[in-house]
């Protein structure tokens, strides 16, 4: 693109723009004439694909912002017109993060312009609540406009069909064609009104289905520090509690309400280093059974629990560890159906459901796949994200899966045990299942594509001084899975390590998943097999990013 082409394209946008705030943005780009960040806005556009849209607001078709939203939302609009749907509820849920009610507001208005209905939540609001939304009102389509554990300077769109669930190909690529035909701001209606602001009775039928996780007469005596993390869970989250009898969660007041600076965290996800300091404090103060913290959109539920063997006596649960605890208590309530998992998560799954006697599945990374499992009775994936009540809410919710895990934690409490024996039981019955990762975040996306490119045209022959035994390419797919970006090697020996590599789908990471397994006779062994796991998973980690150029 030359500059003047570079400049003719500004101007364009800046006469369309229906955004005070970013006008004022480019035009003082204009005037500086900076032409190295207005190539990085105008260099291509923000890809429509099956998590959506996502990325930094500001102006131009590389950022996040009302003409982008609008483009967005009437390409879904005429997508679900072609597919018959004129006249069809689109609901539209948001999250407390900057511009989110603006880009709520011009979906609706976008919707109802095209002859369709659309129906917004009340306010800021958790993201399975939208999910919950879409079949209890029978929509054909759901928006949340949530940039979910992002930076502050981040936001997005995602989008749902009827069946509740996330989009997959190749409805993501045909929205994204609809998106790319529209030539004008000015071609889509947009009226004022006509939308359905709805109130709070969807938050209440999602309320009371959130009993249903529950069993009726279970113990409910586990105490809780909980952090929102400055996203919108707190309000939703101490009402499901209170309405199951369980002891009000302490708060943790700094990060309660919602903040879209989210001031405390250097990045708002609790698997971020630093970002449970605050609940740790809160834990240290008040001595709880467990610690819960949801993302900003409560859609992933993380966990800690007492650890005297680390600093501050407190320690964060991997995912993997929740997703197999909740699957015992799952099996051990009688649960049936299918327990799947995307292939970046533990194995240990497939271990917990062959002994039960219940059905079990990978998939595709994303909850876009865990969701359409036929017969889905219980879905995790490694990044905090939980789907107990399927036929609820077809996605992770971070609200069910806390009351779960306190429930669980209420029944070992009157046995006297913990998260962590029940944790010490799985590794004497199937074996320890350790898992670790090495994510690399980068301001370059080019880093990412030559760490796979290097891994692809010379593929490492040993990790840990263990002999890749087999090397997937999985662009290719296998016989279970479609293709998708993404390595997968397992080693030599009778630790079953296993690493894949892939590029994140939503931040700009590249995320490799590393699993070793140590055999356990008793418990005896177990801290010998965990010293075993340690050491492995670090050479793993040393010899991989050698691999990779990192």
């Amino acid at each position: 693109m030359t500059q003047d082409d570079l400049l003719a394209r500004a101007q364009a946008w800046l006469a369309e723009d229906p955004d005070q705030e970013t006008r004022d943005e480019l035009a003082a780009l204009l005037d500086r004439n900076a032409t190295d960040e207005l190539a990085a806005r105008f260099s291509g556009t923000l890809q429509f694909g099956t998590a959506g849209l996502r990325g930094e607001l500001g102006a131009g078709p590389m950022r996040m912002n009302r003409s982008v939203v609008i483009r967005a939302a009437a390409g879904l609009a005429a997508y679900l017109k072609a597919k018959g749907e004129t006249g069809g509820l689109v609901v539209i849920g948001y999250d407390a993060r900057y511009k989110s009610a603006d880009f709520a507001r011009d979906t609706a208005a976008v919707m109802t312009g095209a002859g369709l209905r659309a129906a917004l939540l009340p306010r800021p609001l958790p993201t399975p609540v939208l999910a919950y939304a879409i079949r209890h009102l029978g929509a054909v389509a759901g928006v949340e406009v949530t940039a979910s554990h992002n930076p502050p300077r981040d936001n997005g769109y995602k989008v749902y069909l009827g069946d509740g669930s996330q989009i997959v190909p190749p409805a993501d690529a045909e929205i994204a064609a609809e998106i790319a035909a529209i030539r004008s701001l000015d071609d889509v209606p947009r009226p004022t009104e006509g939308w359905e602001t709805l109130g709070d009775e969807v938050l209440n039928a999602y309320l009371e289905r959130t009993d249903a996780v529950l069993t009726p007469g279970s113990p409910r005596t586990a105490r809780t520090v909980y952090t929102a993390m400055h996203g919108v869970g707190k309000e939703v989250l101490t009402a499901a509690f209170d309405r199951a009898g369980f002891p009000p969660p302490a708060l943790v007041a700094e990060q309660a309400d919602p903040d879209p600076a989210f001031p405390t965290v250097a990045f708002p996800n609790p698997e971020e280093p630093g970002a449970m300091d605050l609940a740790f404090e809160a834990a240290r103060a008040v001595d709880p059974d467990i610690v819960i913290a949801n993302d900003p959109d409560a859609d992933r539920c993380a966990v800690a629990v007492p650890d005297a063997s680390v600093d501050g006596g407190w320690r964060m649960l991997r995912g993997d560890e929740v997703g197999a605890l909740l699957a015992a208590h799952l099996v051990h309530k009688g649960a049936t159906g299918v327990f799947a998992e995307s292939i970046v998560s533990s194995s240990l799954l497939g271990r917990i459901a062959e002994a039960a006697g219940v059905g079990y599945e990978e998939t595709l990374t994303g909850f876009k796949w865990i969701a359409r499992v036929d017969g889905l009775r219980y879905g995790y994936e490694e990044a905090l994200g939980y789907c107990v009540d399927p036929e609820g809410v077809r996605d992770k919710d971070g609200i069910t899966a806390a009351l779960l895990v306190t429930e669980l934690a209420s029944v070992l409490k009157e046995q006297g045990r913990t998260l962590t024996d029940l944790l010490d039981d799985l590794a004497v019955a199937h074996g320890l299942h350790a898992t670790d990762q090495l994510s690399v975040r980068v301001e370059d996306l080019g880093i990412i594509a030559d760490a796979m490119a290097a891994l692809r045209g010379k593929p490492p022959v040993r990790l840990a001084g263990l002999t890749v035994v087999s090397a997937e390419d999985l662009t290719k797919g296998t016989e279970s899975l479609p293709p998708t970006d993404g390595l997968r090697y397992h080693l030599e020996g009778d630790h079953k390590a296993r690493v894949i590599v892939r590029p994140s789908g939503t931040e700009p990471k590249l995320k490799c998943y590393l699993e070793v397994v140590v055999p356990v006779a008793d418990a005896s062994e177990l801290a010998a097999a965990r010293a075993t796991a340690t050491e492995l998973l670090a050479a793993i980690k040393r010899d991989l990013s050698e691999a990779a150029g990192l």
